[in-house]
């Protein structure tokens, strides 16, 4: 099994967002997690949420316990504080769900 999250965000900074992802991969990794799907959004059609969507995209864990450890990891943490919060205005969580591998 896998654990799988799809998440929209509103990013506000594309250089600070991609330095984000980079800082970030190799904490991902180390939590067996990647990016599955990953798109720039041009229109959304329907939407559940007040926020703005850009950008769409798929992460996957080994488990739900991976994910929860990987997003409360100090090391994450930091690199959240220092790229995330400054290039994304929301974010919103479309699905969260178990995988058949």
């Amino acid at each position: 099994m896998a654990y799988e999250r799809v998440m929209g965000l509103d990013v506000i900074d594309d250089q600070m967002y991609q330095q984000y992802r980079d800082a970030m991969a190799p904490i991902l990794k180390s939590f067996g997690g990647s990016f599955g799907f990953d798109f720039r959004v041009s229109e959304v059609l329907l939407s559940k949420t007040e926020a703005h969507i850009n950008r769409l995209f798929t992460i996957s864990f080994p488990s739900q316990t991976h994910m929860e450890e990987f997003f409360s990891n100090a090391d994450y943490v930091t690199v959240k504080e220092k790229y995330f919060d400054k290039s994304v205005k929301s974010k919103t969580i479309i699905s969260l769900y178990e995988l058949d591998t």
